[in-house]
């Protein structure tokens, strides 16, 4: 039985003393025994939270009952344990990282591309004029992904705005960004915006709403997430599986942290190769004395580390 919830959310949202307020909130996530992983930042909140149906409700209500944070749009998935070890909040200089930090380039608050509900887009994903843009990373991408969209070789979103001349050929075109939850493309769409794209939109509530309220139609293979499930099912309508083992090529619809935590990249993987390398990408993992016992998921909690700090 499914007697959790994870939520994932976010708010662009001023936020003052923020590190502070990343502090309190641990406090407060703890209260309501919640696990999972939330940034804040000057510019908002970024979080997965995971408990009771009870708990995720009570975090729902006060983030709402919040004025900064009222507009907050959760993505509930009803899960049959919560779906993170402890409970992390920490204090970064952005909720999600792109480099981007001039406010008078770009600020999702002031600019961003037009939000499409999961039918609207469906509606134009398929039209001449159109095209489809995944601003996520090449492993998220690796393992599924609309269905003829433009994806990006970067390792990580901060590699994005090095990626716009490429996209320069598509600036006569109605340019649908998307991602996982919608964070990215919120920076992603202003980003385009500034650099001279006229048509920009973007895909509210990610694949994570759009599988839940378009039945996720033309998303080919799992959308990958960062808590231990690692990927979960998105379309309920057409689906077909597009990814394939990094070690033998085989299709599988699995992805795994590598078990060498000097490593710990993220690859696809069958069953069979992954006995055969004990969760690892390779054979030279298998050797590191630091390798962690593989159990079959390819999810390993990481190395506890101060919470609440900050680079300065």
């Amino acid at each position: 039985m499914n007697n959790f919830q994870t939520l994932l959310y976010y708010c662009y949202s001023p936020i003052a003393d923020a590190e502070q307020f990343a502090a309190d909130h641990l406090t407060f996530c703890k209260s309501l025994n919640l696990v999972g992983r939330i940034i804040v930042a000057d510019e908002g909140l970024n979080g997965t939270v995971s408990g009771t149906q009870e708990s995720c409700e009570a975090y729902m209500a006060a983030i709402h009952a919040d004025e900064r944070f009222a507009e907050t749009d959760f993505k509930i998935d009803n899960v049959a344990e919560p779906s993170f070890i402890k409970m992390h909040c920490r204090y970064k200089s952005e909720i999600v990282h792109s480099g981007l930090r001039d406010p008078n380039i770009i600020n999702p608050n002031k600019q961003t591309g037009k939000h499409l509900e999961p039918a609207e887009f469906q509606k134009m994903i398929d039209q001449e004029d159109v095209v489809i843009l995944d601003v996520r990373s090449n492993y998220e991408h690796n393992l599924g992904k609309f269905k003829n969209a433009v994806t990006l070789d970067i390792e990580n979103f901060r590699d994005f705005p090095e990626k716009i001349n490429e996209l320069a050929k598509y600036k006569d075109k109605k340019v649908l960004t998307y991602c996982t939850g919608g964070i990215k493309c919120e920076k992603a769409s202003a980003l385009l915006l500034h650099h001279g794209f006229n048509d920009v939109y973007q895909l509210h509530g990610g694949i994570i709403k759009y599988g839940k309220e378009a039945g996720g139609e033309d998303f080919e293979g799992k959308c990958y997430v960062f808590d231990n499930r690692i990927a979960v099912e998105v379309n309920s309508v057409n689906p077909k599986v597009i990814s394939t083992c990094y070690n033998c090529g085989k299709v599988t619809p699995k992805m795994i942290n590598c078990a060498n935590p000097e490593c710990n990249e993220h690859v696809t993987q069958c069953d069979e190769c992954g006995d055969d390398l004990q969760g690892c990408c390779s054979v030279a993992c298998t050797t590191n004395p630091r390798k962690r016992p593989y159990d079959g998921t390819g999810y390993y909690v990481k190395v506890p580390q101060p919470v609440n700090t900050a680079k300065k």
